[in-house]
């Protein structure tokens, strides 16, 4: 007996009108004063959308999207007068919490990309511009592991654990 497997998502994006596109969930009256939404917008802006929105083909009307990650993002996009965007349409229209299933990146990791954007000739300004930091976080951010030994690095690397200056030793001693 063979059973086939049926796909999540889409094969391709598709770009679907912003004002086509339905919301599952009311943002809060602070998110556009978050963190969270000034990153987002400052990323959009240097660097454009990284993540696409996931949206599921809305049944009851037809032509319209139902929106079921990317709340944020779509609203940032509607404020920079975006009219379109590209997505990843779901199969199934489940207001499943994609969020409660990503895992937040480590320092470790970030390290290594803000260290791989660099070596790709991506100047310093323009990833904090991205990431909406300043330049001196990124600074910072790049001489993370400076005098950590191999075997710290490999523990810490998947750990999501705040980093802080002088908690290492020379040995690399935690």
């Amino acid at each position: 007996m063979t059973r086939k497997v049926q796909l999540g998502f889409e094969t391709d994006c598709v770009t679907i009108p912003v004002a086509d596109i339905l919301p599952v969930r009311v943002l809060g009256k602070s998110t556009k004063s978050s963190r969270k939404y000034t990153q987002i917008a400052a990323s959009i802006r240097e660097i454009g959308l990284v993540e696409p929105p996931v949206v599921a083909r809305n049944a009851e009307a037809g032509g319209s999207w139902l929106l079921l990650d990317g709340h944020v993002r779509i609203e940032v996009l509607k404020d920079l007068g975006h009219d379109q965007v590209e997505c990843l349409v779901s199969t199934d229209d489940e207001a499943f919490t994609y969020n409660k299933r990503v895992s937040r990146i480590a320092p470790v990791q970030e390290h290594r990309m803000i260290l791989k954007a660099i070596e790709r000739g991506v100047p310093e300004e323009k990833i904090a511009a991205a990431l909406d930091l300043e330049p001196q976080s990124i600074r910072r951010k790049v001489r993370l592991l400076d005098g950590i030994c191999a075997e710290a690095v490999a523990f810490l690397k998947d750990k999501a654990c705040e980093l802080l200056p002088n908690v290492w030793t020379v040995s690399g001693v935690i």
